[in-house]
């Protein structure tokens, strides 16, 4: 714990860390390992320097303390605490900056012919682009069934979270996920939409780090948006449409919906079911198609979303801008320039690129 408060605010070497907590590189150095293998801290080799940078909350110290199968912690208690702690405050924090950390991915075989779709869209291009690739345990279902509960879509705990690029590779190297191909990992893909799962990933244009499938009995991302955030999760450049005409009110998309974001026509309870037909609302739908194909009647279709979201370009870029609509930029400035200006006067060279944050 007094390792993890001296940490900066951005990423730190083991000589600077050695330095703000006195404690020399030697002893330090098997604390900062021992803290990796927990998830509490992400240690990344960048040219021929290992960079140290402290792990928040969520996205964070709160999933990778399920990511493994573990012995060490009392899981089941600790899982009824992290609910609880959604329920209370966190999901306010984390849901609450008007630009969200994560955005939903589209179903790219349910975008109709006569629309675009970006690559950073097509979650099969970012698995494609991202150069390395990893499969893990799901956090919220491994969470779930140590509180006792199951995936009502039957999704699995084990092998369905991809995470990709440096994220990967640390993630590996620290036994928190499988290193898995190209090939791998585009048939996790496959398998989260034969369940009809939700793709969530971090809500930038390059070099997203993660893939999760989600479900909407287990996923805390996607609770955030059913308990009222209907904005906590970056849509995609679409909406679900019902076409009336061949509704038949069977109900297969209500529960394939992800986020509730489908249901009966609001004062058709009272008329008989075959007048009935269901309804999408477009301030929650996230335009994931995950629901497209559960309708045999063809009456759901995805169209255009009124307002097309650009994520931010890079994790450096989504950080300034919620930490700027959140009141907190000044810190993380002042931080980086103090950083520079000890680094200038100890004539170190000042990395044109700085790795995890910026990449």
């Amino acid at each position: 714990a007094f390792v993890a408060s001296r940490f900066p605010l951005e990423e730190a070497t083991l000589p600077e860390l050695s330095e703000r907590t006195k404690i020399s590189e030697g002893k330090l150095l098997p604390i900062l390992d021992a803290m990796a293998d927990k998830g509490l801290v992400m240690d990344m080799p960048y040219g021929g320097t290992v960079y140290y940078l402290l792990m928040p909350g969520l996205i964070g110290f709160f999933e990778f303390t399920f990511m493994k199968r573990r012995a060490d912690l009392p899981l089941e208690k600790i899982a009824r605490l992290m609910s609880e702690y959604l329920a209370e405050s966190q999901a306010k924090e984390f849901f609450g900056s008007p630009t969200p950390l994560t955005r939903s991915l589209v179903y790219e075989e349910n975008v109709p012919v006569t629309s675009e779709i970006t690559t950073y869209e097509r979650a099969r291009e970012i698995i494609r682009e991202a150069g390395f690739g990893a499969v893990g345990l799901c956090y919220c279902r491994h969470k779930k069934e140590h509180l006792g509960e199951e995936c009502k879509k039957g999704a699995p705990v084990e092998e369905i979270c991809i995470s990709l690029g440096s994220a990967a590779r640390f993630m590996a190297r620290r036994g928190f996920a499988r290193e898995k191909s190209v090939d791998e990992l585009l048939a996790v893909l496959d398998r989260a939409r034969s369940l009809n799962l939700t793709h969530i990933t971090d809500n930038i244009r390059l070099k997203p780090s993660f893939i999760c499938n989600c479900c909407r009995c287990c996923c805390e991302l996607l609770a955030g948006v059913q308990m009222g955030y209907h904005d906590g999760i970056a849509k995609t450049g679409f909406a679900a449409a019902v076409d009336p005409q061949f509704c038949d009110y069977c109900g297969a998309c209500f529960t394939a919906c992800n986020v509730k974001a489908i249901g009966p026509v609001k004062g058709e309870r009272a008329a008989g079911k075959k007048k009935r037909h269901a309804a999408v609302s477009e301030e929650i739908c996230l335009g994931c198609g995950a629901c497209i194909a559960t309708c045999k009647k063809g009456a759901l279709t995805l169209i255009p979303a009124r307002n097309r979201p650009v994520p931010p370009l890079k994790r450096k870029d989504l950080y300034f801008r919620i930490l700027r609509e959140k009141g907190r930029l000044t810190p993380y400035i002042v931080g980086g320039i103090r950083k520079g200006l000890r680094d200038l006067l100890k004539g170190k060279v000042i990395p044109a690129k700085v790795p995890i944050i910026n990449e």
